[in-house]
């Protein structure tokens, strides 16, 4: 997400939407995992090149090690196997625009991708198609599949997580709403909305999204940092609880199921483990000092964080050079 000039990323609020995440540089492949202590996988494994000005915003991987990744700017989804990068979703195929939150669904063989019209922040993108869309691909092929609009004007379609139905929820941070989308439907349903998670004055609201160990929805905020829990039953929504964390959060952007809790990023530079345990939510940090972090995936024992340099793009940074992109990797706790 994206930082508000004069807060404490994904592109959001109105007006001065700005000030990011940091970056980095880039690097070759190649993953060698051993056992480590402390209930840790060590790592040693080296970053991912990322296109050259590409400014990812969201990163997803299939079981096999693959990673995709959307760009903020040019659209398009670029996908990483062996090292490689090659061109799977070209840039305004489909009707879309910037890319922002990607998700592999390896089950129906389905690229979900949220594509957004962020002219208004100096992004034109590849195209000139308007509002907030859910697109989905073919996974193998980078084929269009489908296009399911947003509903409110405000909409701004930010990330995706796919239940074990095969339903998928989409989070939107201008309008308080979780959308769903069954296997086979033709439009998005409001899954969820609430008063909670509406989008404060000149801020951001809904961000990341995934579902826990639990069967329950979990979703973040990114300004205020917030999380929340909305319960699922027999496939509806119940009640939206907002969690305490066990310190305060800043810019809470990506959410990932990992063990029984959850990865998350915080736009100010950490990767974090939360373990949630009744109202709320311990939060441990695996790793600071990222570059302006945006998402992060699993492979194994791994988390692959996106750097997106945002603040280059829209910025307190636009117009300098950001220099390469990359996925960094990180050993993740047990």
């Amino acid at each position: 997400m994206i930082k508000n000039n004069g807060d404490a990323g994904h592109p959001r609020a109105t007006g001065e939407l700005l000030n990011i995440r940091r970056a980095s540089l880039p690097s070759a492949a190649a993953i060698v995992l051993t056992l480590g202590t402390a209930g840790v996988a060590r790592a040693e494994t080296a970053p991912l090149g990322v296109p050259d000005k590409s400014f990812p915003e969201s990163v997803t991987s299939t079981s096999d090690g693959t990673l995709y990744v959307g760009s903020f700017n040019h659209g398009g989804v670029t996908k990483i196997s062996g090292g490689k990068a090659e061109q799977l979703v070209k840039p305004g195929a489909g009707d879309s625009r910037s890319t922002l939150g990607v998700l592999a669904d390896e089950k129906s063989g389905t690229l979900y991708v949220c594509s957004n019209d962020i002219s208004a922040m100096g992004v034109a993108g590849p195209s000139d198609v308007k509002g907030a869309w859910l697109k989905t691909y073919d996974l193998k092929s980078g084929a269009p599949k489908g296009s399911f609009a947003l509903s409110d004007p405000k909409s701004f379609c930010n990330d995706i997580v796919v239940g074990a139905d095969g339903t998928a929820y989409v989070s939107d941070s201008f309008a308080p709403f979780v959308y769903s989308l069954k296997p086979g439907g033709t439009a998005l349903a409001t899954f969820a909305t609430d008063p909670q998670l509406a989008p404060a004055k000149d801020g951001v609201g809904l961000d990341g999204i995934a579902i826990g160990a639990d069967g329950n929805l979990y979703v973040t905020t990114f300004i205020p940092a917030k999380l929340f829990k909305i319960e699922m039953k027999d496939g509806k929504a119940g009640a939206v609880t907002e969690l305490k964390p066990s310190r305060p959060l800043d810019h809470a952007d990506a959410l990932r199921a990992h063990g029984g809790g959850f990865l998350l990023i915080e736009g100010n530079g950490k990767l974090d483990k939360i373990t949630v345990t009744g109202g709320e939510a311990t939060v441990d940090t695996i790793k600071d000092g990222l570059a302006e972090p945006v998402s992060v995936t699993k492979v194994g024992d791994v988390g692959w964080v996106a750097e997106g340099k945002l603040s280059y793009v829209i910025g307190d940074n636009k117009g300098k050079d950001p220099g390469p992109f990359k996925l960094t990797p990180v050993a993740l706790p047990k």
